[in-house]
């Protein structure tokens, strides 16, 4: 049965403060409605290229987006493509990184801030450029764009925790309570999100170090969280799911065609 489903991509939480920061994501666990994974994202550990993994199902390596300044389409087929092709409706409020890799690049703020165009990939978005975009501002694009469009795919990714992590390093309270922030906020939407039948999703693309960045091994730099939320999942402990293997386990929510490895213990 074709779930809606919504990702929600918030940039740069490592796994170690997820843990203990995002309350509300974890009074639905403690409920049994929620489950908590942990991921390891592939490498590097860098943005662009793990936004394109996520999506594609694609490791940096093999996409070629390599690192944060490789500036162009990407190659691949992402759960963009494979829903808009099945008929069914994508939007985004993302970093316009994410409208360069699957709509038009390069980003250009007077054409595609504010995107209305079904022939693309990402049919409706609104997209940012700068980091310290408030991500209480990011998630209002969200909510604008599922209730003003109805899309069965919608990705929300704000940036205001990897901006503190990159200010201020993992080890200090603004990047903890960014983290804590991001997570009240979600607490005004959630339950709106389940109620109106979407499948959530609420991971990262990387974490954050003590040194301001990320892009390399520490525990701390690849280790992510992925709660899931929604009746579609089967909530098992037991599940391994890989960062890999999102792409493939959205479109099998989407109930849409496509040819990318998903995890099946994730799902009932």
């Amino acid at each position: 049965m074709p779930h809606k489903t919504l990702l929600v991509l918030l940039d740069g939480l490592s796994y170690q403060v997820a843990e203990h920061a995002m309350g509300h994501l974890h009074a639905y666990v403690a409920a049994g409605k929620a489950a908590l994974y942990q991921l390891e994202c592939e490498l590097p550990a860098l943005s662009r290229p793990l936004y394109e993994c996520i999506l594609t199902g694609v490791t940096p390596i093999d996409s070629g987006i390599v690192h944060n300044n490789v500036s162009r389409l990407s190659s691949q087929r992402s759960v963009f493509h494979y829903a808009r092709d099945a008929g069914k409706v994508t939007a985004a409020a993302a970093y316009h990184w994410v409208s360069e890799l699957y709509n038009r690049s390069p980003f250009d703020a007077a054409r595609d801030r504010h995107t209305v165009a079904p022939q693309l990939p990402i049919q409706y978005g609104h997209f940012y450029w700068a980091d310290h975009n408030p991500d209480s501002h990011l998630f209002a694009d969200g909510e604008d764009l599922r209730l003003r469009h109805a899309p069965d795919f919608l990705l929300i990714h704000p940036m205001n925790i990897d901006d503190a992590g990159h200010k201020h390093g993992l080890d200090s309270p603004q990047y903890r309570n960014s983290a804590r922030g991001a997570d009240v906020i979600l607490a005004d939407y959630l339950q709106a999100w389940l109620d109106a039948g979407y499948q959530v999703l609420v991971t990262a693309d990387h974490g954050m170090n003590n040194d301001r960045s990320h892009n390399g091994l520490l525990p701390e730099e690849r280790q992510v969280p992925l709660f899931v939320l929604g009746d579609a999942f089967s909530l098992d402990p037991q599940a391994r799911p890989r960062q890999l293997e999102l792409c493939g386990t959205l479109c099998q929510l989407l109930g849409v065609p496509h040819d990318k490895p998903f995890c099946r213990e994730l799902l009932k």
